[in-house]
């Protein structure tokens, strides 16, 4: 683990000698990144301008092939074990169609590993599908109760599937307390988490930290590349956690930590935030 983690702790390249910490956790809601995140976010984005490890169509670029997919970035300013200071990275959903890339932390669970009952359980939706579809062109009526008998366990899997992926998202904060993601929304927000929960970078940054025993100082995150055109984030720009997907989940991993002048994080739902979803 230890092997690891120093892979994800990226050093600055500028010194940092003029920069003071951090009093307490920094991750505004309103407030400007702490100057310690504009500088990592600045060696971050130059790496993504610079690498060629991997492809991916942020739209920046008009020779780029490929569906165009703008990308949430995030960078947490970090203490390690033996008191030095830097940065890990993370981005939201996925990355050139992977979870795992050089320089940034790994997902929180990763879906797409193979073997994982995740592709065997959309293997078995996508068997499910094509026979809808057979007996859908047959058009009989032996064919048409077939296929509702079928649409029905469609239903059930995708539920049972969606279920299995929430309980295996697992999030931990300072004091070690485990909580799976379906257990974070149902105290917090007395429902069911979101399509997409746990993917953003901000609880990925957070996670990796607290199980590499780093101390987090300060945080933010911002946009790179096209925004969709149903949303306005512009290329660049920094922007709070989404409220739909992070709010609960940071407000079990940030308990007791003292946050910027607060006494305590707390997400009550009174702040009110732009809310930021990635679901690619």
């Amino acid at each position: 683990m230890k092997q690891e983690a120093d892979k994800c702790f990226n050093f600055y390249k500028a010194s940092i000698d003029a920069y003071a910490l951090p009093e307490r956790f920094t991750f505004p809601l309103q407030n400007g990144p702490h100057p310690l995140c504009l500088l990592a976010a600045l060696e971050l984005q130059q790496h993504l301008t610079d690498q060629n490890e991997w492809q991916h169509n942020f739209g920046l670029v008009e020779e780029d092939e490929g569906k165009i997919v703008g990308k949430m970035f995030g960078v947490l300013v970090v203490k390690n074990e033996e008191n030095e200071i830097g940065y890990l990275a993370a981005f939201s959903g996925k990355l050139a169609g992977g979870n795992h890339h050089v320089g940034f932390v790994p997902p929180v669970f990763d879906g797409l590993a193979e073997g994982s009952f995740v592709n065997h359980g959309m293997t078995e939706l996508s068997r499910i599908c094509a026979s809808i579809a057979e007996l859908e062109e047959l058009n009989t009526l032996e064919s048409q109760e077939e296929v509702a008998l079928l649409k029905q366990k469609r239903w059930q899997h995708s539920f049972t599937l969606q279920g299995r992926i929430f309980d295996a998202y697992t999030f931990t904060n300072q004091f070690g307390e485990n909580m799976s993601l379906r257990s974070i929304f149902k105290k917090k927000s007395n429902g069911n988490p979101p399509a997409g929960a746990g993917e953003c970078a901000a609880p990925k940054l957070i996670q990796y930290a607290f199980q590499n025993k780093m101390k987090p100082l300060a945080l933010a995150e911002f946009w790179w590349g096209k925004s969709p055109k149903t949303e306005h984030w512009k290329h660049g720009e920094y922007y709070p956690a989404c409220t739909e997907k992070c709010f609960p989940i940071l407000s079990h991993m940030l308990e007791g930590m003292e946050w910027d002048g607060l006494k305590e994080v707390t997400f009550s739902g009174q702040i009110s935030t732009q809310a930021i979803t990635d679901l690619e």
